[in-house]
């Protein structure tokens, strides 16, 4: 199975996918990890997919997205959940992994990219952790 976690930072997706790699002892990408597959980056890119795409049918594969262009790596069948979360909530977690304070052109920044995956197609969505990824793990065995 191939479950796609989509969604900007701070939002949530590591700690669903490494909640979910221990219900399915799963493997997990994120953003690039696949140049590592290989020196070449359009090799790399090229057995991603096909990693991916295997997957759909086969070992389950958790990709974390955080970048739209990523999105296009995506074969058919693909599991999408999209994870959002409130700007506040993000902001405060962005400040968190910044030593507490969020600096302006941060801010911003993040502001901008809000919203950036909402109208993207999807399977499940989840927002501020709800539902936890216990409810995940049941809807995805349950085919949603």
């Amino acid at each position: 199975m191939l479950l796609t976690l989509i969604g900007e930072s701070c939002v949530g997706k590591t700690t669903l996918a490494n909640a979910l790699k221990e219900a399915y002892g799963a493997q997990i990408f994120s953003g690039k990890d696949y140049l590592r597959l290989a020196k070449n980056e359009g090799e790399a890119k090229k057995l991603f997919q096909e990693k991916l795409k295997a997957a759909v049918d086969g070992e389950t594969i958790l990709y974390l997205i955080a970048e739209k262009e990523q999105l296009s790596l995506l074969p058919e069948g693909a599991v999408r959940i999209l994870v959002t979360a409130d700007l506040a909530l993000i902001q405060e977690r962005f400040a968190a992994r910044m030593g507490g304070k969020l600096p302006a052109p941060v801010a911003a920044m993040l502001e901008k990219k809000h919203g950036c995956f909402d109208k993207e197609p999807f399977d499940l969505h989840i927002h501020n952790g709800c539902p936890d990824a216990a409810e995940v793990c049941r809807r995805l065995t349950s085919g949603m």
